[in-house]
């Protein structure tokens, strides 16, 4: 039975009645157990490789995650642009429209995520040897893993899609659907490839392989099959809609592409330094998503908050809902520093961190991870920028902050103080352009709704 839209009933949008707050809460918790799912798997992936015994395959997954950061990045760019333009057809009440622009948005994304596939394919051991220094084993291992991973990439893209349609009708439930079901999967198929077929590392590329495939197919039941909310594949049509997608998209996609850019310096850094910091940082990038996925929920969910109000033209929900967004961000995230203080011991037990390895982790857990109370205003307000029609601010800030507040920090950091000065530099960098995020987020909300009082 197909869910009937808002727009079709003649009723209101659904984020355009009700308070804003209890919107934003809906959708992040809903999206963060998703998130959390394959953030889990993820996690507990790392933890099955750590009982291989090597180092060196900790470091491997985590060359190997970085690249494919790269993937997933435009991937995401790609979906805040199919969310923000269905979302406030929606919000116009053209559901027609709307469907139109999902199925453009879908076949563009498609095209471009396959692109980035076969180039990061192609490309995959000079990255590793020139951008991220890897060398010997792990690097070895990385490019098996990526080889295997890689090809998925344009499933996991639609399935994300599909997911970026759902949210823009309201549909948080079986948005969440796409990605738990994947996570679910994944932690089966996880430990028989590794263990039970005898692949070791590559039995988890294998299991990344699978999740993404799900993703995909649970994502065309709810958006296609459930919801009816993608039309028919049309090219004349998506041509014509190719500016409005990437108006939004291309300054996503390179704003969302700067943090594995960013990572990627991080990481060059880091092996300099040796095997043993590249490992502990591969801990902590499985720790920290799980740690803050309520975050990255967030700011996929508010999109489509933003955008029906937009839509409607309801200036002052707009507002609320950027202000809303921030407490909750500022609030999760100062609650997740205590939390991960706390569970330190337990962190560096769990993956067999030892030495110098468990020394970075343990500092991260106790002082590096204030970096995160920054870099959620920053994710909030390129969510603010992108979705009221200022996404280039989104590029400039995200790239400054990779450029500007990485790599002189970063840099200086590791000189003075190794791995654990390199943490407190992204600390630094992240304060700067976290808090003139905030600023001109409000002052892009109060642009907005002056030129709504003026229409």
């Amino acid at each position: 039975m197909t869910a009937a839209s808002p727009a079709a009933s003649g009723a209101p949008a659904v984020f355009t009645v009700g308070s804003t707050m209890r919107h934003v809460i809906v959708m992040t918790a809903t999206g963060s157990v998703g998130l959390m799912a394959i953030f889990v798997v993820d996690l507990i992936s790392l933890y099955w490789v750590s009982k291989l015994g090597e180092e060196a395959l900790k470091a491997a997954v985590g060359y190997a995650s970085q690249i494919l950061f790269l993937a997933m990045a435009a991937n995401i760019g790609m979906t805040i642009a199919i969310s923000a333009t269905t979302s406030r057809a929606l919000g116009e009440g053209d559901r027609t429209v709307a469907r139109r622009l999902a199925a453009s948005g879908l076949a563009i994304a498609t095209i471009l995520a396959a692109a980035i596939s076969v180039a990061l394919f192609v490309f995959r051991d000079p990255i590793l040897a020139g951008g991220l220094h890897a060398e010997g084993r792990a690097a070895e291992v990385a490019s098996g893993f990526l080889a295997i991973s890689l090809p998925a990439n344009v499933f996991m893209m639609l399935g994300m899609g599909y997911s970026g349609v759902l949210r823009a009708a309201g549909d948080a439930r079986r948005a969440m659907f796409v990605t738990l079901a994947g996570g679910v999967v994944t932690a089966f198929t996880d430990p028989l490839l590794i263990f039970g077929l005898g692949l070791g590392v590559y039995g988890a590329a294998w299991a990344t392989v699978i999740s993404r495939l799900v993703f995909f197919g649970v994502g065309l039941y709810g958006a296609v099959g459930v919801h009816g909310l993608v039309g028919r594949f049309d090219w004349a049509a998506t041509r014509r809609d190719f500016k409005a997608v990437m108006t939004i998209g291309l300054p996503a996609m390179l704003a969302n592409l700067a943090t594995p850019v960013s990572a990627i310096y991080v990481v060059s850094v880091l092996s300099n330094l040796g095997v043993f910091a590249v490992a502990a940082n591969t801990i902590v990038d499985r720790v920290i998503p799980v740690l803050f996925g309520v975050i990255f929920a967030l700011t996929g969910s508010i999109g489509p908050i933003l955008g029906q109000n937009l839509g409607a033209g309801l200036a002052g929900r707009v507002r609320r809902a950027v202000t809303d967004a921030f407490a909750l961000a500022v609030g999760y995230a100062l609650a997740a520093w205590a939390l991960l203080a706390l569970a330190a011991p337990l962190v560096v037990s769990a993956f067999d961190a030892r030495g110098p390895s468990a020394e970075v982790v343990l500092f991260y857990c106790h002082f590096g991870v204030c970096a995160w109370v920054f870099v959620t205003c920053l994710f909030v307000a390129n969510t603010v920028f992108n979705n009221l029609g200022f996404p280039f601010l989104s590029m400039a800030f995200n790239w400054g902050r990779a450029t500007l507040g990485t790599i002189p920090f970063v840099t200086l950091g590791a000189r003075w103080g190794g791995a654990q000065g390199a943490m407190l530099g992204i600390a630094a960098g992240a304060a700067l352009f976290g808090l003139t995020g905030v600023a001109v987020a409000y002052w892009a909300t109060s642009r907005v709704a002056r030129s709504m009082k003026s229409v």
